[in-house]
C-alpha cells in the first residue's frame, strides 16, 4: 500500500511546490504513482526566470528522483503532472481528491 499523504509531504517541502496531490493513476491494467503538482508561479519567475515549462518540469523530475531514492521501489513517482492552475477545493480547503483524479484520468 502506499499512503498519498506520505509522499505529499516530502513534496511540499520543496519550495517551488504550492500543491501536490499523490495518486494513482490507471495505465494497462496497473495503477502507476502519480504526483500532480502546483507551482508558485511567482517563486518559479523570481528565482528561475529563463526556465520554460519543459526545462523547469525537468528540473522538478530531478528533485522527485532524490525523493523517490528515500522510498521503496514500489512507492517510486513514475507519472509527473505539472500545472500552475490551482486544484479544485472543498470549503475547508481540502483538495477533493476524487474529481482531480477524474480529470486526469
Amino acid at each position: 500500500n502506499v499512503y498519498p499523504e506520505e509522499l505529499e509531504q516530502v513534496i511540499t517541502k520543496l519550495p517551488y511546490v504550492s500543491e501536490v496531490m499523490v495518486f494513482g493513476k490507471e495505465k494497462d491494467d496497473d495503477l502507476v504513482v502519480s504526483a500532480k503538482i502546483v507551482y508558485d508561479k511567482d517563486y518559479v519567475k523570481k528565482n528561475y526566470p529563463n526556465m520554460n515549462q519543459e526545462e523547469l518540469k525537468e528540473f522538478i523530475w530531478k528533485d522527485i528522483k532524490e525523493i523517490n531514492k528515500t522510498f521503496p521501489t514500489y512507492k517510486y513517482i513514475k507519472n509527473l503532472i505539472l500545472t500552475d492552475e490551482a486544484m479544485i477545493k472543498t470549503t475547508t480547503a481540502k483538495i477533493k481528491r476524487y474529481e482531480e483524479i477524474k480529470k486526469e484520468n
